[in-house]
């Protein structure tokens, strides 16, 4: 039980900014726990996003500022976490064809153009979606964007470094537990309300098939996965499982 209390702790303090007691320790089968706890952890963050949808239709806002505070709201609930990863992952792929030097372009601070660019692009795309949405439809993309940490840590996913987040993390999952998660995913979203039974799933797929192409260029250009590969992943999940339940 102790291991998962950790898990738990450090999936909430990681991925939110609700204010949990520190792990007491951190290894890799802690690690694993919070990547599978993920969609748990960020549940606040998905009833933020629900009750913003839902205020902003109550006082007739106009979708598009509704979309735009549900996304937000996120934002603020995560300290733009994954945004910043999807930003300096961005960077980092389009630097160079160095996997060094594309690593040092990553580790950096700032966000160059491309980072920018691919940064408003996936806020766009997350917006526009949101416009449509109702308040369950925005609190199920959020929760199924984190669902997609557990395939990113699955065993046989290396990590670009010997350090960070990412070195922590990755492969700290067991492979029948991460398509275990997307298999609960999948079928819990077949209940979501005034949809088709089959758009919930629909999005669960989009969202990992996202994922994935992207864990796969990064493996491939990278080496492995970082923390900033991580929290892009999250975020093209989110845009990809909107976009399907718009």
């Amino acid at each position: 039980m102790s291991r998962w209390a950790d898990s738990a702790r450090m999936a909430a303090g990681t991925l939110t900014t609700v204010p949990v007691p520190a792990p007491r320790v951190i290894n890799r089968r802690v690690a694993g726990g919070a990547m599978l706890l993920a969609p748990l952890a960020a549940l606040p963050l998905a009833v933020a996003a629900g009750l913003v949808v839902a205020a902003g239709q109550a006082v007739h806002l106009p979708s598009l500022a509704t979309a735009a505070l549900a996304v937000g709201a996120v934002a603020h609930g995560s300290r733009g976490l994954h945004l910043d990863g999807l930003a300096d992952t961005a960077d980092g792929l389009g630097a160079s064809y160095d996997r060094a030097k594309a690593l040092d372009v990553m580790r950096r601070g700032d966000s160059g153009p491309t980072g920018v660019a691919t940064l408003v692009f996936v806020l766009l795309v997350q917006v526009g979606a949101l416009t449509a949405a109702g308040p369950v439809t925005a609190a199920a993309g959020v929760v199924v964007g984190r669902c997609t940490l557990s395939l990113a840590c699955a065993r046989g996913v290396p990590s670009a470094r010997p350090e960070g987040l990412g070195a922590t993390v990755a492969g700290s999952v067991p492979r029948t537990a991460a398509i275990a998660v997307g298999l609960a995913a999948a079928g819990l979203a077949t209940l979501l309300p005034g949809l088709p039974w089959w758009r919930g799933p629909l999005a669960v797929a989009l969202a990992y098939a996202v994922t994935g192409a992207l864990l796969w260029r990064c493996t491939k250009r990278l080496g492995g996965v970082t923390g900033d590969v991580l929290g892009a992943g999250v975020e093209v999940a989110v845009a990809a499982a909107l976009l399907a339940l718009a």
